[in-house]
This record gives structure tokens, sequence and C-alpha cells, in this order.
């Protein structure tokens, strides 16, 4: 389904095919002629905020009007095309031509690469199907992804990790390239030539493995390191796994965030549950969980906690 790599922007950069586009001004030709969607960065926004890109070969330049693809035709807002400098963008070349001075140039579009990876890849998507992401952007309700050639979805704080986090940072950094699932399509609306992606949104968790999967890692009597979450009267709720969270009995001056190493006193999976007693714990920057898959490729639609 995504045999032309409609991947997020810059995971296509350094590519062997990539480079070899923009080996020699033929090279770029073949792909303006094939309409092979390329990757370069974007040195510099002009006045006008058209994007220059520095394509090895030749200058490129995206003008305003292509820089991206919107539903009812307008253009992209200042901040969205300034913000692309300094970062990687897809794009097809529509034209190589020479300026007043004799300089060669080659005119991109990310619109059409959009356009295209939007009808080709995107709509063809299925509810549960894993593909590659990008995080562009964090807000407190989610994370926001790239899922191909710069189109952006939503990925909702819930839908992250059966361990609740209080922020995306939690769990993710931006610029990481993540597996997700889509969740939920809203109805394609007929836009420019019918091409819609109908705003897909994402879910995280799917991913991570099931209860008994996660249980398995652990055994009674071991200390173990993991994240509190959260804080309560009755206990405190200790990440083990991004999907499986241990109760341990309530210790003063413990705080969310913190790294603590925990004594597995119980497994249970008739309750699904796991009991801890916190042995220690301490402040840190470094993100200490790393989201594993148990699942990489395919479709989740039945997946069962």
């Amino acid at each position: 389904m995504n045999d032309k790599h409609y991947f997020p922007e810059g995971m296509l950069i350094k590519s062997a095919a990539n480079r070899l586009a923009m080996s020699s001004i033929s090279a770029l030709d073949e792909a303006r002629s094939s309409g092979k969607i390329l990757e370069a960065t974007v040195n510099m926004c002009g006045e006008g905020f058209d994007l220059y890109l520095d394509l090895g070969v030749c200058k490129g330049i995206i003008p305003r009007e292509e820089v991206a693809w919107s539903e009812d035709g307008s253009l992209p807002r200042d901040i969205a095309i300034i913000t692309r400098v300094g970062k990687a963008v897809s794009f097809v070349v529509e034209s190589i031509t020479k300026d007043d001075s004799g300089v060669t140039v080659a005119y991109l579009s990310r619109r059409r690469a959009q356009e295209e990876c939007i009808k080709n890849y995107l709509n063809k998507l299925a509810i549960g199907d894993i593909i590659d992401a990008r995080i562009t952007h964090f807000e407190p309700f989610g994370a926001f992804c790239d899922i191909g050639c710069g189109v952006i979805s939503l990925l909702s704080i819930d839908s992250i990790s059966v361990s609740r986090i209080s922020h995306p940072s939690d769990r993710f950094t931006v610029g990481q390239v993540i597996k997700a699932c889509i969740k939920s399509r809203e109805e394609a609306l007929p836009v420019r030539g019918n091409i819609s992606n109908g705003r897909l949104s994402l879910s995280h968790k799917e991913l991570l493995g099931t209860w008994e999967e996660n249980a398995n890692r652990f055994k009674v009597g071991q200390t173990v390191a993991g994240v509190i979450r959260s804080i309560e009267n009755y206990g405190v709720f200790v990440e083990l796994a991004p999907n499986l969270a241990g109760l341990a009995e309530w210790k003063e001056d413990v705080e969310v965030g913190q790294i603590a190493s925990v004594y597995i006193k119980n497994i249970i999976p008739q309750k699904m549950k796991v009991k801890l007693v916190i042995v220690d714990s301490f402040s840190t920057d470094r993100h200490f969980i790393k989201n594993e898959y148990y699942i990489t490729s395919g479709n989740v639609a039945n997946w069962v906690y």
C-alpha cells in the first residue's frame, strides 16, 4: 500500500534513491517527468513566504501557494511556512528553468506531494492499519503527528498508552518516529478534485501489548524500576511499562514523575493487578521507559487489552 514511500517528512532525505535523484540536473528532470516525491531541507523563507532549498545541483523554490495542501484551497498561515525552515520537506519537481542571471532553478510543490499522499495512501487506510508517524509538536491534549509528506494527524493523550500520563512529552520527544494505528476517520469531504484525508485520528496503545503480554515480563520477588504516574490517598501508581502499571503501598516523600525502584509483591492475573512496594525514588530529566512494540505491521482493529 505504501510502495511509493509516502512517509513522514525526513524519512527519505538520506535514502540512496533520494540522493540519486538530485545528483545531476538530468536525474532531477527525470524525477520531474516521473512525478517522484523527493525530500530536501529548507534553508530560508523569503519576504514573500516562498521557501528556498539547496538541492545540491541547483536551487529549489517552493512558491507560497505550493507550500501546503488545504481542504478549502486557502494559503498556509505565515507561521506554518516559517516553521519549515531548517526542516526536511517533501515535494515534486514542477519545472526546471534558468533565472535572469542564467542560474538553474527548480520550482517545487509540496502541495502536490501531499495531495498525492492523501489520494493514493491516506484515503486508502482502514481503521486499525499500522503506519509510521513522526511527532511534530505537543499540546496538553495530545501529540500532533506527520503521517505522510507533512500531512498532520492527532494522537490524543488518552490513546497514547494504557498507563496514564500527564503530558504527551512524558512518552515522546518532538521529531521521534513512532508506530501508530488509525483510530478513526471523519467522513471525507469532496474538495479540490475529490482529494480529502477525512481527518484521520491515531492511536498508539494498541501496539504496546496486552496486560498479559506486559505482565509476563515480570515475576513476583523481583525489584525493578518504574515511573511514578499518580499518587492517591490509598496508594501510588507506578508504571512498569507503557501499558502496565502497578499499585504500590502509600509512601511519603515521593513525587509524580520520579523513577522508583519497586519490589513486586504480587501479580494477580484474574484481576489484572500488580502489587508493589516502593524501595526508593529519585528524580531525573530523561525518558526512562521506552515504547516497546508488540505489533509493528498489519491491522489491530480487534485489539483487546
